[in-house]
Protein backbone atom coordinates (compact mmCIF):
# COMPACT_ATOMS: atom_id res chain seq x y z
CA UNK A 1 0.00 0.00 0.00
CA UNK A 2 1.04 3.70 -0.28
CA UNK A 3 2.03 4.91 2.98
CA UNK A 4 -1.15 7.03 4.15
CA UNK A 5 1.40 10.40 5.11
CA UNK A 6 1.47 10.72 1.23
CA UNK A 7 -2.02 11.58 1.45
CA UNK A 8 -1.28 15.02 2.16
CA UNK A 9 0.40 15.43 -0.36
CA UNK A 10 -1.39 14.50 -2.77
CA UNK A 11 -4.75 15.30 -4.85
CA UNK A 12 -6.84 13.09 -6.59
CA UNK A 13 -7.21 12.66 -10.26
CA UNK A 14 -10.97 13.41 -11.81
CA UNK A 15 -11.38 10.68 -14.68
CA UNK A 16 -14.43 12.07 -16.17
CA UNK A 17 -12.03 15.27 -17.33
CA UNK A 18 -9.87 12.22 -19.16
CA UNK A 19 -12.26 10.36 -20.98
CA UNK A 20 -15.19 11.13 -23.36
CA UNK A 21 -18.83 10.52 -22.20
CA UNK A 22 -18.71 6.85 -22.97
CA UNK A 23 -15.25 6.80 -20.81
CA UNK A 24 -12.64 3.97 -21.62
CA UNK A 25 -12.52 1.16 -23.88
CA UNK A 26 -11.20 -1.90 -22.56
CA UNK A 27 -8.31 -1.74 -24.46
CA UNK A 28 -7.34 1.64 -23.42
CA UNK A 29 -4.67 2.62 -20.83
CA UNK A 30 -7.43 4.45 -18.61
CA UNK A 31 -9.39 1.27 -18.05
CA UNK A 32 -6.41 -0.46 -16.19
CA UNK A 33 -4.33 2.30 -14.39
CA UNK A 34 -4.81 1.98 -10.70
CA UNK A 35 -5.90 5.62 -10.18
CA UNK A 36 -6.15 7.71 -6.90
CA UNK A 37 -9.37 8.84 -7.53
CA UNK A 38 -11.62 8.97 -3.94
CA UNK A 39 -9.27 6.55 -2.12
CA UNK A 40 -5.31 5.86 -3.02
CA UNK A 41 -5.09 2.68 -4.92
CA UNK A 42 -2.46 -0.27 -3.63
CA UNK A 43 0.81 0.02 -5.62
CA UNK A 44 2.39 -2.59 -4.32
CA UNK A 45 2.60 -4.80 -7.77
CA UNK A 46 2.57 -1.75 -9.90
CA UNK A 47 5.72 -1.69 -12.02
CA UNK A 48 5.60 1.95 -12.93
CA UNK A 49 3.98 5.13 -10.19
CA UNK A 50 3.14 8.20 -12.02
CA UNK A 51 2.71 11.10 -10.32
CA UNK A 52 1.82 15.24 -11.36
CA UNK A 53 3.49 17.93 -10.38
CA UNK A 54 2.66 20.89 -12.25
CA UNK A 55 4.79 23.95 -10.31
CA UNK A 56 6.23 26.22 -12.36
CA UNK A 57 7.41 29.15 -10.68
CA UNK A 58 10.83 28.21 -11.24
CA UNK A 59 10.34 29.51 -15.00
CA UNK A 60 9.42 32.70 -13.12
CA UNK A 61 7.10 34.25 -10.97
CA UNK A 62 4.62 35.27 -13.40
CA UNK A 63 3.60 31.28 -13.65
CA UNK A 64 1.30 29.63 -11.78
CA UNK A 65 0.50 25.97 -10.82
CA UNK A 66 0.15 24.35 -14.26
CA UNK A 67 -2.52 21.59 -15.42
CA UNK A 68 -0.03 19.75 -17.62
CA UNK A 69 -0.03 16.69 -15.58
CA UNK A 70 -3.60 16.26 -16.34
CA UNK A 71 -3.14 17.64 -20.24
CA UNK A 72 -0.72 14.66 -20.89
CA UNK A 73 -2.68 12.19 -18.92
CA UNK A 74 -5.71 13.00 -21.16
CA UNK A 75 -3.78 11.61 -24.49
CA UNK A 76 -1.91 8.90 -22.24
CA UNK A 77 -5.24 7.22 -21.05
CA UNK A 78 -6.51 7.18 -24.45
CA UNK A 79 -3.61 5.22 -25.71
CA UNK A 80 -3.99 0.96 -25.97
CA UNK A 81 -2.65 -0.91 -23.18
CA UNK A 82 -0.45 -3.36 -24.98
CA UNK A 83 2.02 -4.36 -22.26
CA UNK A 84 -0.38 -6.28 -20.17
CA UNK A 85 2.04 -7.67 -17.92
CA UNK A 86 3.27 -4.16 -16.93
CA UNK A 87 1.28 -2.47 -13.83
CA UNK A 88 0.69 0.92 -13.84
CA UNK A 89 -0.53 3.16 -10.99
CA UNK A 90 -1.22 7.25 -10.78
CA UNK A 91 -1.25 8.97 -7.49
CA UNK A 92 -2.93 11.95 -8.58
CA UNK A 93 -0.76 15.40 -8.21
CA UNK A 94 1.46 16.73 -5.91
CA UNK A 95 -0.10 19.54 -4.14
CA UNK A 96 1.47 23.12 -5.31
CA UNK A 97 2.95 24.83 -2.00
CA UNK A 98 2.70 28.56 -1.04
CA UNK A 99 6.11 28.60 -2.46
CA UNK A 100 8.19 26.83 -4.72
CA UNK A 101 10.76 25.34 -1.93
CA UNK A 102 7.31 23.81 -0.76
CA UNK A 103 6.80 22.58 -3.55
CA UNK A 104 10.03 21.13 -3.74
CA UNK A 105 9.80 20.00 -0.36
CA UNK A 106 6.57 17.86 -1.16
CA UNK A 107 7.88 16.25 -4.00
CA UNK A 108 10.85 15.04 -2.43
CA UNK A 109 9.04 13.48 0.24
CA UNK A 110 6.75 11.33 -2.40
CA UNK A 111 9.66 10.77 -4.36
CA UNK A 112 11.81 9.23 -1.69
CA UNK A 113 8.90 7.33 -0.51
CA UNK A 114 8.52 5.74 -3.40
CA UNK A 115 11.73 4.88 -4.23
CA UNK A 116 12.02 3.14 -0.69
CA UNK A 117 9.38 1.19 -1.48
CA UNK A 118 11.28 -0.19 -4.51
CA UNK A 119 9.31 1.58 -7.52
CA UNK A 120 9.51 3.33 -10.20
CA UNK A 121 8.49 6.36 -10.41
CA UNK A 122 7.48 8.62 -13.42
CA UNK A 123 7.22 12.54 -12.52
CA UNK A 124 4.89 14.57 -14.88
CA UNK A 125 6.17 18.53 -14.43
CA UNK A 126 6.50 21.14 -14.09
CA UNK A 127 9.49 23.24 -14.79
CA UNK A 128 12.90 21.51 -15.46
CA UNK A 129 14.09 22.50 -11.83
CA UNK A 130 11.49 19.90 -10.63
CA UNK A 131 15.12 17.64 -11.40
CA UNK A 132 16.36 19.29 -8.09
CA UNK A 133 14.11 17.54 -5.60
CA UNK A 134 14.24 14.48 -7.87
CA UNK A 135 17.84 14.11 -7.11
CA UNK A 136 17.40 15.22 -3.25
CA UNK A 137 14.65 12.50 -2.72
CA UNK A 138 17.94 9.96 -2.95
CA UNK A 139 19.46 12.50 -0.80
CA UNK A 140 17.37 11.58 1.44
CA UNK A 141 17.91 8.05 1.30
CA UNK A 142 21.39 9.01 1.50
CA UNK A 143 21.74 6.92 -2.05
CA UNK A 144 24.66 8.43 -4.41
CA UNK A 145 23.15 8.31 -7.86
CA UNK A 146 24.12 8.76 -11.73
CA UNK A 147 21.77 11.13 -13.02
CA UNK A 148 21.39 12.04 -17.07
CA UNK A 149 19.27 15.17 -18.21
CA UNK A 150 18.17 16.27 -22.02
CA UNK A 151 18.22 19.39 -22.77
CA UNK A 152 19.07 21.77 -25.31
CA UNK A 153 20.63 23.67 -22.85
CA UNK A 154 22.55 23.26 -20.26
CA UNK A 155 20.86 25.11 -16.98
CA UNK A 156 23.81 26.29 -15.57
CA UNK A 157 23.08 30.08 -16.21
CA UNK A 158 24.76 32.02 -13.18
CA UNK A 159 22.88 34.91 -14.92
CA UNK A 160 19.42 34.19 -14.72
CA UNK A 161 17.31 34.37 -10.98
CA UNK A 162 15.34 31.65 -12.32
CA UNK A 163 16.10 27.99 -11.40
CA UNK A 164 14.68 26.66 -14.28
CA UNK A 165 17.54 28.26 -15.86
CA UNK A 166 20.32 27.54 -13.19
CA UNK A 167 19.43 24.19 -11.33
CA UNK A 168 22.38 22.14 -12.44
CA UNK A 169 24.34 24.60 -10.07
CA UNK A 170 23.24 22.86 -6.86
CA UNK A 171 22.79 19.55 -8.34
CA UNK A 172 27.15 20.17 -8.99
CA UNK A 173 28.22 21.83 -5.92
CA UNK A 174 25.44 21.10 -3.16
CA UNK A 175 27.01 19.96 0.06
CA UNK A 176 26.38 17.15 0.89
CA UNK A 177 26.53 15.94 -2.62
CA UNK A 178 24.94 12.54 -3.74
CA UNK A 179 25.69 13.04 -7.64
CA UNK A 180 28.46 10.57 -8.53
CA UNK A 181 28.45 11.23 -12.18
CA UNK A 182 25.69 13.42 -14.87
CA UNK A 183 25.56 13.15 -18.28
CA UNK A 184 24.13 15.56 -20.40
CA UNK A 185 22.18 14.57 -23.60
CA UNK A 186 21.36 16.66 -26.77
CA UNK A 187 22.63 20.18 -26.03
CA UNK A 188 22.88 22.48 -28.72
CA UNK A 189 25.95 24.47 -29.39
CA UNK A 190 24.69 27.70 -30.33
CA UNK A 191 23.06 28.24 -26.57
CA UNK A 192 26.38 26.95 -24.92
CA UNK A 193 29.49 29.66 -23.34
CA UNK A 194 31.95 27.12 -25.13
CA UNK A 195 33.64 27.69 -21.49
CA UNK A 196 30.66 25.49 -19.87
CA UNK A 197 31.68 22.11 -21.85
CA UNK A 198 34.83 22.47 -20.46
CA UNK A 199 34.24 23.11 -17.05
CA UNK A 200 31.78 20.15 -17.34
CA UNK A 201 34.44 18.25 -18.64
CA UNK A 202 36.76 19.00 -16.01
CA UNK A 203 34.34 17.79 -13.38
CA UNK A 204 34.74 14.22 -15.20
CA UNK A 205 30.73 14.84 -16.48
CA UNK A 206 30.06 13.43 -19.97
CA UNK A 207 27.97 15.99 -22.54
CA UNK A 208 26.74 15.41 -26.09
CA UNK A 209 25.42 17.05 -28.72
CA UNK A 210 22.58 16.80 -30.14
CA UNK A 211 23.97 15.95 -33.73
CA UNK A 212 26.23 13.37 -32.55
CA UNK A 213 23.22 11.77 -30.52
CA UNK A 214 21.40 11.87 -33.32
CA UNK A 215 24.27 9.96 -35.38
CA UNK A 216 24.18 7.28 -33.12
CA UNK A 217 21.22 6.79 -30.21
CA UNK A 218 21.57 3.72 -29.31
CA UNK A 219 25.19 4.81 -28.10
CA UNK A 220 23.25 6.52 -25.24
CA UNK A 221 21.58 3.29 -24.01
CA UNK A 222 24.48 2.43 -21.71
CA UNK A 223 24.28 5.56 -20.11
CA UNK A 224 20.65 5.88 -18.73
CA UNK A 225 21.11 2.45 -18.34
CA UNK A 226 23.74 2.67 -15.81
CA UNK A 227 21.62 6.14 -14.43
CA UNK A 228 19.20 5.84 -11.02
CA UNK A 229 17.81 9.66 -12.26
CA UNK A 230 16.81 10.38 -15.68
CA UNK A 231 15.48 14.23 -16.65
CA UNK A 232 13.89 15.44 -19.97
CA UNK A 233 13.24 18.89 -20.75
CA UNK A 234 10.59 18.74 -23.82
CA UNK A 235 12.95 21.89 -25.13
CA UNK A 236 15.25 19.11 -26.37
CA UNK A 237 12.11 18.10 -29.17
CA UNK A 238 11.98 20.22 -32.17
CA UNK A 239 9.56 22.38 -31.96
CA UNK A 240 7.64 20.82 -34.97
CA UNK A 241 7.21 17.54 -32.92
CA UNK A 242 6.42 19.43 -29.95
CA UNK A 243 4.94 23.01 -30.65
CA UNK A 244 5.01 24.05 -27.10
CA UNK A 245 8.51 24.25 -26.85
CA UNK A 246 9.31 28.05 -28.02
CA UNK A 247 13.14 27.80 -27.05
CA UNK A 248 14.75 26.09 -30.90
CA UNK A 249 13.13 25.06 -33.92
CA UNK A 250 15.76 22.14 -33.59
CA UNK A 251 16.63 19.01 -31.27
CA UNK A 252 15.17 15.18 -31.24
CA UNK A 253 12.37 13.84 -33.47
CA UNK A 254 9.62 12.39 -31.77
CA UNK A 255 10.60 8.91 -32.56
CA UNK A 256 14.24 9.73 -30.38
CA UNK A 257 12.34 11.60 -27.85
CA UNK A 258 10.54 8.24 -27.35
CA UNK A 259 13.41 5.90 -28.03
CA UNK A 260 15.12 7.46 -24.96
CA UNK A 261 12.13 7.23 -22.97
CA UNK A 262 12.58 3.63 -23.72
CA UNK A 263 15.57 3.31 -22.61
CA UNK A 264 14.95 4.79 -19.02
CA UNK A 265 12.19 2.29 -18.85
CA UNK A 266 14.49 -0.68 -19.82
CA UNK A 267 16.52 0.17 -16.87
CA UNK A 268 16.56 -2.03 -13.88
CA UNK A 269 18.74 1.04 -11.76
CA UNK A 270 17.02 3.70 -13.49
CA UNK A 271 14.01 4.68 -11.05
CA UNK A 272 13.08 8.15 -11.52
CA UNK A 273 12.08 9.51 -14.61
CA UNK A 274 11.10 13.29 -14.90
CA UNK A 275 9.23 14.86 -18.07
CA UNK A 276 9.06 18.47 -17.71
CA UNK A 277 8.98 22.04 -19.02
CA UNK A 278 5.61 21.45 -20.81
CA UNK A 279 3.42 24.43 -20.65
CA UNK A 280 0.27 24.16 -21.82
CA UNK A 281 -0.89 27.75 -23.20
CA UNK A 282 1.95 27.44 -25.56
CA UNK A 283 0.63 24.03 -27.21
CA UNK A 284 -1.18 23.59 -30.64
CA UNK A 285 -3.93 21.46 -31.12
CA UNK A 286 -2.63 19.14 -28.11
CA UNK A 287 0.05 17.97 -29.68
CA UNK A 288 3.69 18.23 -27.72
CA UNK A 289 0.44 16.73 -24.77
CA UNK A 290 0.18 14.14 -27.21
CA UNK A 291 4.15 13.33 -28.29
CA UNK A 292 4.48 13.33 -24.50
CA UNK A 293 2.00 10.35 -24.10
CA UNK A 294 3.86 8.53 -27.03
CA UNK A 295 6.88 8.66 -24.95
CA UNK A 296 5.30 7.43 -21.50
CA UNK A 297 3.84 4.53 -23.85
CA UNK A 298 7.49 4.07 -24.86
CA UNK A 299 8.51 3.91 -20.31
CA UNK A 300 5.85 1.19 -20.54
CA UNK A 301 7.62 -0.56 -24.12
CA UNK A 302 10.87 -0.50 -22.10
CA UNK A 303 9.54 -2.04 -18.72
CA UNK A 304 7.66 -4.57 -20.50
CA UNK A 305 11.16 -5.62 -22.56
CA UNK A 306 13.90 -4.78 -19.21
CA UNK A 307 11.30 -7.91 -17.81
CA UNK A 308 12.86 -10.11 -19.89
CA UNK A 309 16.73 -9.09 -19.09
CA UNK A 310 18.06 -12.04 -16.83
CA UNK A 311 20.69 -11.18 -14.08
CA UNK A 312 24.10 -10.50 -14.21
CA UNK A 313 25.13 -13.44 -12.25
CA UNK A 314 23.14 -16.22 -14.15
CA UNK A 315 25.96 -16.31 -16.92
CA UNK A 316 24.18 -18.94 -18.59
CA UNK A 317 21.90 -16.30 -20.10
CA UNK A 318 25.07 -14.22 -21.27
CA UNK A 319 27.89 -14.71 -24.33
CA UNK A 320 31.19 -13.79 -22.29
CA UNK A 321 34.89 -12.44 -23.80
CA UNK A 322 37.34 -12.41 -22.08
CA UNK A 323 39.99 -9.70 -23.39
CA UNK A 324 43.03 -7.75 -23.21
CA UNK A 325 43.46 -4.42 -24.34
CA UNK A 326 46.30 -1.44 -23.48
CA UNK A 327 47.61 -4.28 -21.02
CA UNK A 328 44.64 -4.37 -19.14
CA UNK A 329 42.70 -7.72 -19.17
CA UNK A 330 38.49 -7.59 -18.82
CA UNK A 331 35.44 -9.29 -19.99
CA UNK A 332 32.77 -8.42 -21.74
CA UNK A 333 29.34 -9.84 -21.49
CA UNK A 334 26.24 -9.88 -23.96
CA UNK A 335 22.89 -11.04 -23.15
CA UNK A 336 21.61 -13.59 -25.03
CA UNK A 337 18.05 -12.02 -24.62
CA UNK A 338 18.15 -8.81 -25.02
CA UNK A 339 21.95 -8.46 -27.04
CA UNK A 340 22.81 -5.24 -24.86
CA UNK A 341 26.59 -5.27 -23.51
CA UNK A 342 28.09 -4.77 -20.13
CA UNK A 343 32.19 -4.92 -19.49
CA UNK A 344 34.36 -5.24 -16.29
CA UNK A 345 36.29 -2.25 -14.97
CA UNK A 346 39.29 -2.73 -12.43
CA UNK A 347 37.63 -3.63 -9.39
CA UNK A 348 35.53 -6.50 -10.88
CA UNK A 349 32.63 -4.33 -11.45
CA UNK A 350 30.16 -4.72 -14.09
CA UNK A 351 28.98 -1.22 -16.09
CA UNK A 352 26.52 -1.27 -19.15
CA UNK A 353 28.86 -0.37 -22.55
CA UNK A 354 27.62 -0.64 -26.33
CA UNK A 355 28.58 -2.73 -28.97
CA UNK A 356 30.89 -0.04 -29.79
CA UNK A 357 33.35 0.07 -26.75
CA UNK A 358 33.62 -3.97 -27.85
CA UNK A 359 34.82 -3.76 -30.86
CA UNK A 360 37.03 -0.64 -29.75
CA UNK A 361 38.40 -3.14 -27.27
CA UNK A 362 38.86 -5.82 -29.86
CA UNK A 363 41.13 -3.78 -31.51
CA UNK A 364 43.48 -2.89 -28.48
CA UNK A 365 42.30 0.30 -27.76
CA UNK A 366 40.63 1.48 -24.32
CA UNK A 367 36.64 2.92 -24.59
CA UNK A 368 36.67 5.75 -23.58
CA UNK A 369 33.44 5.08 -21.60
CA UNK A 370 35.36 2.43 -19.61
CA UNK A 371 38.50 4.79 -18.89
CA UNK A 372 35.41 7.69 -17.70
CA UNK A 373 33.97 4.75 -15.55
CA UNK A 374 37.45 3.63 -14.01
CA UNK A 375 38.55 7.85 -13.37
CA UNK A 376 35.25 7.69 -11.16
CA UNK A 377 35.69 4.67 -9.20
Amino acid sequence: MVPHSLLDFLEPINTALLSNDDGFKDTQLGKYILVHEDELPDISLADLVIVGCGELRGLGMQYTASNAPDTIRAEFYKLFYWHTAVTIADLGNIKIGATVQDSYAAVKLVVSELIQMGKKVLILGGSHDITTPQCAAYGALNKIIDAVAVDAKIDLDMDSLEPADNFLVDLFTGIPNYLKHYTHIGFQSYFMHPNMLETIDKLGFDCFRVGKVKESIEEMEPAIRNSELFSFDIAAIQNAHAPANLITPNGFNGEEACTLMQYAGMSHTCNTIGLYGYIVAHDRDAMTAKQQAHMLWYVLDGIHRGKQEAALDNRNEFNEFTMAFAEVETAFLQSKRTGRWWMQLHDGKYVACSYKDYITACNNDIPERWLRAVERS
